[in-house]
């Protein structure tokens, strides 16, 4: 009697055809997220398929920006509305963000990279790993030089810190050396980028780093690791979220 492939090797070898990297950018608003995300599409489209999905609470002004900004076909910049705090979509029921990114992949596969921008949060922020393989927290020099020693999981424990806009820094300032020691006291051995899209140097240290990470993923040497729950915090309504 001749051997059949059971319908479920079918269904997990098409999904392992299809399947991206996946990697969360989370920060506090204003951070240079969405720009961040602008930036890397702009370097890595020549060479790789990309997808990115937004988060916004009631609006998909993040998709717009960088649809706007031309770094992507239109297509494959898809926006989620949380309607609710944009946290809550990105650990707590990724449900929303799992299938923006499972649509993409099926619709454009093969995609190498599909990047989740996580809605301008707190200092607390992280992704579930459930949802992506490696995440980014992007602070950035105007939020002020002390912010990367007030901690917090994703500060601490993200795959890479990013300390974003150095280009600001005599503006504001922020002594941008002493901000980046700061990090890299936060997070030991964890990586840190100083980052100004002005600055080519700077640009290949945070593509070198992802390309690093992509390779290792390729190699079987990349495990998804949980940066932890966000600490309970409070809203303008009075409301504390505890994510245990």
């Amino acid at each position: 009697m001749p051997e059949h492939d059971h319908p479920h090797d079918h269904s997990h070898e098409h999904a392992r055809r299809t399947r991206s990297f996946r990697l969360g950018v989370a920060g506090p608003v204003g951070t240079g997220k969405s720009s961040l995300i602008a930036l890397l599409c702009r370097e890595l489209a020549p060479s790789m398929r990309l997808g990115v999905v937004t988060n916004d609470i009631y609006t998909d002004e993040d998709a717009r920006f960088l649809r706007a900004a031309g770094v992507l076909d239109p297509e494959r910049i898809r926006a989620v509305e949380t309607g609710a705090c944009p946290h809550t979509a990105i650990r707590d029921d990724v449900t929303a963000n799992l299938l923006a990114v499972e649509d993409l992949e099926e619709d454009f596969a093969p995609l190498d990279l599909v990047l989740v921008e996580s809605g301008g949060d707190n200092l607390t922020a992280t992704f579930s790993p459930a949802l992506v393989d490696a995440q980014v927290f992007v602070l950035d020099v105007a939020g002020g030089g002390d912010v990367a020693r007030k901690g917090g999981p994703g500060i601490a424990r993200a795959d890479l810190l990013v300390v974003n806009k150095t280009d600001l820094a005599p503006h504001v300032g922020v002594d941008v050396e002493r901000m980046v020691a700061d990090a890299r006291a936060a997070r030991g051995d964890r990586p840190v980028v100083a980052l100004s899209r002005h600055d080519p140097a700077s640009v290949r240290r945070l593509t070198g780093w992802l390309a690093d990470v992509l390779e290792a993923a390729r190699s079987g040497r990349h495990e998804p690791v949980d940066p932890g729950p966000m600490a309970p915090h409070s809203h303008a309504d009075g409301t504390v979220h505890t994510h245990a």
